[in-house]
């Protein structure tokens, strides 16, 4: 009944292949971009900055990139956790070579840095896919980690082998370092996120993202219909890297403000950005948003309710948090193999039909 097209014609092909066709869907996320700009500034402190609110942000970005590769190319990849450590370690030397670069522009930097590793390492995905895709995407992984361990150039020549992020300042307002606002870092990477979901969801809207979902789908027939693998392949790797390094980027210098590869940017690193898009749903934009806000949420909640709530000690309430966690994972992907988006999406349908039955 109010979640319905009915009156809502469309006089132009624009308005019929925008984001939000339906007006109803403009509002939430017109509301939810209120409240995020608008709203959460004026109430942020500390703890929800840190464990909350920037800890979903970069996951979501991160995921969102993944996403792009995996779900809408097809190109499974375990490497998710060295690429973030290359945006990382790239604003890093950035801001440390070129102090006086703007820091939007070190973030970007770090993404293109990390799309052009993106794009060396996704060369194996023109004669080999799927489990030995992986296994190359791995090797990946635990190479860069190595590099930026025992290289001394990447972390200046550190004795703790730990980079430090130095203050910097966005529009006058201090984005990094320990005396930075937390609604002016939430805000910095907020801002972040909500431009590069906008220009992911039209990058798959358009003729590139149909032509990774024409590989994804059947790689063969893509290259009969004059789809070029190469291209294709090498683009998704080259787009999922930028947004994996842009994500490393503030997960390091917004976020952390110190980092070592080893503890950082480890394979688990990988394997849960991979479970944030897998629960959120492979193919979709909400979904990774969704899975970010599971995967960081969760825990939290469990763990706030055992400890407080049940008396657990710490040690123990973590060890629960990862079998319930783990269990809750293999529940939902057996009774919803599509995610949380598929979830959302078949909600949509039932307030479309609703009082109607189907």
């Amino acid at each position: 009944m109010f979640y319905r097209e009915a009156g809502q014609f469309k006089t132009s092909y624009t308005a019929d292949e925008a984001i939000f066709p339906i007006l109803q869907d403009r509002f939430f996320i017109g509301a939810i971009l209120i409240v995020a700009f608008g709203v959460i500034p004026f109430f942020i402190d500390d703890y929800w900055a840190n464990a909350i609110l920037i800890h979903f942000l970069v996951y979501a970005l991160a995921a969102l990139g993944l996403n792009i590769l995996t779900g809408y190319c097809g190109q499974v990849s375990l490497g998710t956790g060295g690429f973030m450590a290359v945006g990382a370690y790239a604003s890093y030397k950035l801001v440390t070579v070129f102090p006086e670069m703007n820091f939007i522009v070190v973030i970007l930097m770090s993404g293109f840095i990390t799309a052009a590793v993106g794009v060396f390492f996704g060369l194996p995905s023109l004669r080999i896919k799927g489990f030995y895709l992986a296994v190359a995407t791995l090797a990946a992984q635990f190479f860069l980690v190595w590099l930026f361990n025992k290289v001394g150039w990447f972390y200046n020549y550190s004795p703790t082998g730990m980079i430090v992020s130095p203050p910097r300042e966005v529009f006058g307002f201090l984005v990094t370092g320990p005396d930075a606002h937390p609604a002016a870092r939430y805000l910095f990477c907020l801002s972040f996120v909500v431009v590069f979901a906008w220009a992911a969801k039209n990058l798959v809207r358009g003729r590139i993202g149909r032509n990774w979902m024409a590989i994804r789908d059947m790689d063969i027939a893509a290259e009969l219909i004059g789809i070029r693998p190469l291209e294709a392949k090498l683009t998704a790797f080259a787009v999922s890297s930028f947004y994996i390094g842009i994500a490393g980027a503030l997960y390091f210098s917004v976020w952390l403000g110190t980092a070592e590869p080893t503890e950082a940017f480890d394979i688990n690193q990988s394997f849960f950005v991979l479970f944030i898009v897998i629960i959120g749903g492979l193919g979709s934009i909400m979904g990774s948003f969704m899975g970010a806000a599971f995967m960081v949420l969760l825990p939290i909640t469990m763990k706030s309710i055992m400890v407080d709530g049940f008396g657990f000690a710490v040690g123990a309430a973590k060890h629960a948090e990862v079998m319930l966690l783990g269990s809750l994972i293999i529940l939902f992907l057996i009774l919803e193999p599509h995610g949380l988006a598929r979830l959302w999406q078949i909600l949509k349908e039932k307030l479309r039909r609703w009082p109607f039955p189907y």
